[in-house]
C-alpha cells in the first residue's frame, strides 16, 4: 500500500512574521586529522567567495553531518568539503553566519559559473526554506520554536547514481562503516585532490563501477551488501538508455512510481528507496520510515501506537501521518525532526522537544530547561 499523492500546499501571500534569531555557530577549536601527503595535482590557495546565503537559508553543520551524504568531511571550523559533479569545492561560514565557497583547482570564468550552478542545485536553492518554515509552523507550532534552533538544516539534491550507492552502503550499517565502504567506492574515481588530510575523488561513473567485482568489495568489508551493490549495477547496466539516465528520469514520475521502480533493485527495500527518493530524486514527501522515524511519529502525530510494533502497514501510516501533517514537503519536516533527535542537537533544544523519559533526566540551564543526552 503506498502513499496518496499529497494535495499541494500553497503558500500564504501574506506579510511574514518576524524571522527568528540566527542559532549561534560553534567556535570550537577543530583539529584537523592526520594522513600521509595523497599524490595528486597541485592546489590552489582558496579563494573565498560569498554564495549570498545566510545560515537561515543554510546551516552547514546542520546538513552535512546528518545523514544524507557521507562525502563531505569537516575540515575546518564551521566548513565542509567535497565534490560536486567533477568540482572539489568548501564551503564555510563567516564569522556573520553567511556562507562563503572557493573551488581548489585553477578555473576559467566558465568552470566557475558551472560550478556554482551545479552547487546551487546541490544544495535544493530553489526551494525557500523561510517559506517551508511557515508552513511547518502554521501546521504544527512546534516548529516556531524548533526554527530557533535548527534553522538552516536542508535537504539536499544528490547525484541519483552517487546517492543510490551510499543508502546501499547504510543498509543495517553505523556511520562508521558505511563512511568507509563509500570512501573505498568514491577511490575508484579520479583523485581531485587533498584538502585538511582528506582525498577526494569524482564519484565513479557506471562504467568504472561495473569492472568491480564482488570478491573485491568483500575483501573491503561490504559483506552481503557486495552481492546487492554488484546486483544493482548489473541491473542499471541492462537498462533502455543506460541506468544513470534511467535514474535522472525516475524525477519525472509520482511517488509510488519512483518507490516501485527502485525497489526493482537487489538490496533496495522500502527504506532505502524512500531515501534515494527524497536526497536525489525530488520527491520531496518521501518518507524514509525506520525505528528512529517510528519514535518521532508516535511523539509527534501517533501517540496512539506508542509501543506498537513496526510493521509494514504501520510504516504507511506514519508515511501517511507525515504529509497529512506537513504537506508536499513532509520529508523535510521528517528530516528536521529527525535531525533534532541527533546527540550533537538533543541537548540544545527546550524540554518540550524531549521524550518523557528524557523530560525526567532533564537539566536546567539559566532557568530553562533542556534535553539531557
Amino acid at each position: 500500500m503506498h502513499s496518496p499523492r499529497p494535495s499541494s500546499v500553497p503558500i500564504m501571500k501574506r506579510s511574514r512574521p518576524t524571522p527568528p534569531p540566527t542559532p549561534p555557530l560553534s567556535t570550537a577549536k577543530f583539529t584537523a586529522p592526520i594522513f600521509k601527503k595523497p599524490k595528486s595535482k597541485a592546489m590552489i590557495p582558496p579563494k573565498w567567495v560569498p554564495l549570498g546565503l545566510s545560515q537561515s537559508e543554510l546551516s552547514l553543520p546542520l546538513t552535512f553531518p546528518t545523514g544524507q551524504t557521507f562525502r563531505w568531511k569537516q575540515t575546518g571550523p564551521l566548513q565542509y568539503t567535497g565534490v560536486v559533479d567533477c568540482y572539489l569545492i568548501s564551503l564555510k561560514h563567516l564569522q556573520d553566519g553567511e556562507v562563503s565557497y572557493c573551488f581548489h583547482h585553477q578555473a576559467t570564468t566558465g568552470d566557475e559559473n558551472n560550478a556554482r550552478v551545479a552547487l546551487l542545485d546541490f544544495l535544493n536553492m530553489r526551494i525557500s526554506l523561510s517559506e517551508i518554515w511557515e508552513v511547518f509552523s502554521a501546521s504544527d507550532p512546534r516548529f516556531a520554536e524548533l526554527a530557533l534552533h535548527l534553522g538552516g538544516a536542508r535537504v539536499l539534491r544528490q547525484d541519483p547514481l552517487e546517492c543510490l550507492i551510499q543508502f546501499l552502503c547504510s543498509s543495517n550499517n553505523n556511520i562508521t562503516r558505511i563512511t568507509k565502504m563509500v570512501n573505498f567506492i568514491s577511490s575508484l574515481g579520479n583523485c581531485l585532490g587533498t584538502v585538511e588530510g582528506f582525498e577526494f575523488y569524482q564519484f565513479p561513473g557506471l562504467e568504472r563501477l561495473a569492472m568491480v567485482s564482488e570478491d573485491e568489495l568483500r575483501e573491503a568489508g561490504f559483506g552481503y551488501r557486495a552481492k546487492y551493490i554488484i546486483g544493482t549495477i548489473n541491473a542499471l547496466q541492462s537498462k533502455p538508455g543506460g541506468g544513470t539516465e534511467w535514474l535522472s528520469s525516475l524525477r519525472n514520475l509520482d511517488l509510488h512510481e519512483v518507490i516501485d521502480a527502485l525497489s526493482t533493485l537487489p538490496g533496495v527495500g522500502p527504506k532505502v528507496a524512500a531515501c534515494i527518493a527524497l536526497f536525489s530524486l525530488d520527491q520531496h514527501h518521501a518518507i524514509p520510515v525506520d525505528t528512529h522515524v517510528w519514535q518521532i511519529a508516535t511523539r509527534y502525530l501517533l501517540p496512539e501506537l506508542a509501543g506498537a510494533r513496526l510493521t509494514p502497514r504501520l510504516c504507511s501510516r506514519v508515511a501517511e501521518a507525515f504529509v497529512s501533517k506537513y504537506g508536499k514537503y513532509a520529508g523535510w519536516a521528517q528530516t528536521l525532526l529527525f535531525i533534532a533527535e541527533l546527540p550533537s542537537q538533543k541537548a540544545l533544544l527546550p524540554s518540550q522537544f524531549c521524550s518523557t523519559k528524557e523530560k525526567k533526566a532533564a537539566k536546567s540551564k539559566n532557568g530553562k530547561t533542556f534535553c539531557a543526552n
